[in-house]
């Protein structure tokens, strides 16, 4: 019988997966992760509500063992906090130190999900792997999920093509509600559970009281970015996103001032009113290229941000691990540290991470 074993995070979607594949006749065995030490996580904020438990991961390993009694297959439990902080945790954090906007989901797919815990499970005599992601393999092609408003390719764009070797998706070919649908219906104690949101380190805390734990906070002037008139002051560089209009620090109506820029050599960060003009590009650089097919197309489209719509774009590739990315029709809000994906119909090719924004032939001033 070929053994799977299935990445159990103690959500509705990992449960189904599992429960799909049993139903299909796979020897079924789930396999938990334990990424982050919630016990760091203490809050400098001195709020009272936010405590050890932001990340819940005990309560997730509850029910994802409760799940697995349900299913009547057995669950086992790894330890990748160390791993999680060299490869993922490191990176997050010396991004934000340079000004960007890094993901961190796409790190942890590549060193931990499709890697780390892929060799465990080999280990435990998995002849495949299972994940609950919202998306396809085919003959090694990443492929979209067949619901468009759950697709989590974007986050799988980073791993390799090897590493969809012996990769299901049970999920994939379903919409979100059907799965619940089937969660009920098995009488899965996770079919009603939320889907967990954001990142799991920071939880549902504040994320500016989060990173104060390991970024020294770095206060500085918030400048007009046509008049340079100082007008604020911002907690720190590393707290701001391109396009962002809330809790900019700034009074006024969030609806007319933004986020367009960072200087980060002399700590600044700019702020435009009115239209979004100063948020639209035209040509942005790429690094640390990874694709996914053997397709190195000239034109495809891409993805900037998770959600984001699909644009045309034209690809010059600079060398193995940068490329210009050009794009006829201006995309707003391109910001660097996030990951352009790319996309030619159902397949997700593979992405890059966005270095400089152009426009007009012009490098934006956003870092």
């Amino acid at each position: 019988m070929t053994k799977v074993i299935v990445g159990m995070s103690g959500g509705v979607d990992s449960a189904v997966a599992a429960y799909l594949l049993k139903k299909d006749g796979y020897e079924v065995e789930g396999l938990f992760m334990r990424n982050w030490d919630s016990l760091v996580n203490n809050d400098v904020s001195g709020n009272p509500n936010l405590g050890n438990d932001i990340c819940p991961q005990e309560q997730d390993y509850n029910d994802a063992l409760e799940a697995c009694r349900i299913l009547d297959i057995p669950l086992h439990r790894v330890d990748f906090v160390k791993e999680y902080w060299d490869y993922v945790f490191t990176y997050f954090l010396n991004e934000l130190k340079k000004g960007r906007t890094p993901n961190p989901d796409l790190l942890c797919n590549k060193y931990i999900k499709f890697d780390l815990f892929k060799k465990e499970a080999k280990k435990l005599g998995a002849d495949y792997i299972a994940t609950g992601h919202y998306a396809r393999c085919k003959d090694n092609r990443l492929l979209r999920g067949l619901d468009k408003n759950k697709d989590q390719s974007y986050f799988l764009a980073m791993i390799s093509r090897e590493q969809l070797e012996h990769v299901l998706f049970p999920v994939g070919e379903l919409e979100k509600k059907e799965v619940r649908k089937i969660a009920e219906e098995a009488k899965l104690n996770v079919a009603e559970k939320k889907d967990s949101t954001g990142i799991c380190f920071i939880g549902e805390r504040n994320y500016q009281s989060f990173l104060k734990n390991y970024l020294k906070p770095n206060p500085g002037p918030i400048l007009n970015v046509e008049t340079k008139e100082q007008i604020g002051i911002h907690t720190g560089l590393m707290n701001y996103t391109i396009g962002q209009r809330r809790n900019v620090g700034i009074s006024g109506d969030e609806n007319r001032h933004y986020v367009c820029g960072k200087d980060v050599e002399k700590n600044i960060l700019y702020v435009a009113f009115g239209d979004s003009e100063y948020l639209y590009s035209d040509m942005c650089t790429l690094e640390d290229v990874n694709f996914i097919s053997k397709e190195r197309p000239k034109e495809c489209t891409a993805k900037f941000r998770y959600r984001g719509e699909d644009y045309p774009v034209s690809l010059e590739y600079i060398d193995d691990t940068n490329i210009k990315v050009s794009y006829p029709e201006k995309v707003k809000a391109v910001t660097p540290g996030q990951a352009c994906v790319f996309y030619l119909g159902e397949e997700c090719l593979g992405c890059g991470i966005i270095k400089e924004i152009y426009k007009d032939g012009e490098k934006l001033f956003y870092l």
